[in-house]
């Protein structure tokens, strides 16, 4: 027999036996999640038409009152369970939340989705019963925008390596440095910070706390003019001898990294549906748009050159859809997502920017002007291959987990 195959044709039974009875995943949207995509699509034509999200866009206006509407539907604590105020779902509707939106507008459901996976998340894993039951509730309903603080002006993907630092002084812990490209950090009301408490990349060198709004020394900085995503606040937070309880500190000291790294695991889910979102609107536009722009006397989606870019942008959001999914049955299911998470991520953002590009291209001299929306998906889609780790920094993820699982 070889080794490691089956003794017995019973054990091989037994096994083909034990595989059929294995749950099958069934990535069909559901009941529920058919239902609160219809909410948001409605949401959406009153709360997010064209006009508006264009001049938000342009303005960088930050709509802070569509956050509390979204709040009253739910969606700003939707993994948040009921007994904190919140909805109570998981990531499947998740998923189907941050990408409905996201056909809207990017930028809008950028913001629900570091509100929902970060703040709120880093408190929800990782907070006491005390800070929960302070926070949760008015994240949940949207009385109250969270920010969450990681990325440092000379530390990025280099987080071990911080500059922003927390010191013991009694019962509190005084906080110094500067963070950068912050989701909120101007408006949010409470921000999670991750400050290093150690040496410089030494193992369990930073710590989680909880700052709010109106702190002594907690400031906004340099808010950030950019490419796409422009309705979605993007702040430096400046922290000058911010004194915090040590009530404030989630868990224990020199835990924050891993907190932050499983947070991350979360919030990659978050970024892929966010990507799948803008890709899933640039498709269905310019899908509309070849049925309807005529060359030649017929349709432009009657030329094979149009139907083969259509096929393998709905074949590639399609694949993108089922990784994104397939990560967020195993967060539901408690299983490792690490690996799942950060192919998602990756795979998702990439398709995102391709199909938007191909977009543009299908509208032609129409795609790169903005009476036309596929321009402002094409500019939204690249932060999703930059926020939450790179591309570059998603395969290393990746490999390492190729790694050890070997």
């Amino acid at each position: 027999m070889v080794k490691g195959g089956f003794e017995t044709f019973e054990k091989f039974f037994y096994v083909c036996e034990a595989f059929k009875k294995e749950e099958v995943v069934d990535f069909q949207p559901t009941e529920l999640q058919r239902e609160i995509a219809q909410i948001i699509r409605r949401w959406g034509k009153e709360h997010l038409p064209p006009e508006k999200v264009r001049q938000w866009d342009e303005t960088q206006y930050f709509p802070r009152e569509v956050f509390r509407s979204l709040g009253e539907l739910g969606f700003m604590g939707v993994l948040v369970p009921e007994e904190y105020g919140g909805s109570g779902l998981g990531y499947h509707e998740y998923v189907t939340v941050v990408s409905e939106i996201a056909q809207f507008c990017g930028a809008i459901a950028l913001s629900v989705a570091a509100h929902n996976s970060l703040c709120t998340g880093h408190i929800l894993e990782f907070g006491s019963e005390e800070q929960k039951r302070k926070y949760l509730p008015k994240l949940a309903s949207g009385e109250w925008i969270g920010a969450w603080a990681l990325t440092e002006p000379g530390t990025g993907s280099d987080a071990a390596n911080m500059d922003t630092v927390a010191v013991k002084d009694g019962n509190y812990w005084v906080i110094n440095g500067t963070k950068r490209f912050i989701t909120h950090g101007k408006s949010g009301d409470v921000i999670v910070v991750i400050c290093r408490t150690g040496e410089r990349r030494q193992r369990r060198n930073a710590t989680a706390f909880i700052v709010e709004q109106g702190t002594p020394g907690l400031k906004a900085g340099k808010k950030e003019d950019k490419l796409g995503m422009r309705a979605s606040e993007t702040t430096e937070v400046i922290f000058e001898e911010v004194r915090v309880p040590d009530s404030q500190r989630i868990g224990a000291v020199g835990e924050g990294f891993r907190q932050a790294m499983k947070v991350l695991d979360g919030g990659r889910i978050s970024i892929a549906a966010l990507g799948l979102g803008i890709a899933k609107g640039a498709f269905f536009y310019a899908l509309r748009y070849a049925m309807q722009r005529r060359q030649f006397d017929r349709p432009i989606f009657d030329f094979q050159a149009i139907q083969f870019k259509l096929a393998e942008m709905a074949t590639a959001i399609q694949a993108a859809e089922l990784l994104t999914h397939e990560a967020a049955d195993r967060k539901n299911k408690g299983l490792p997502v690490t690996k799942y998470s950060a192919m998602a991520k990756l795979f998702a953002s990439e398709v995102a920017v391709q199909v938007a590009l191909e977009a543009v291209q299908i509208l032609g001299g129409y795609g790169y002007i903005k009476d036309y929306p596929v321009e402002k998906y094409l500019r939204d889609a690249k932060l999703c291959t930059i926020g939450e780790g790179t591309s570059e920094i998603q395969r290393l993820v990746i490999a390492r987990q190729l790694q050890r699982e070997s």
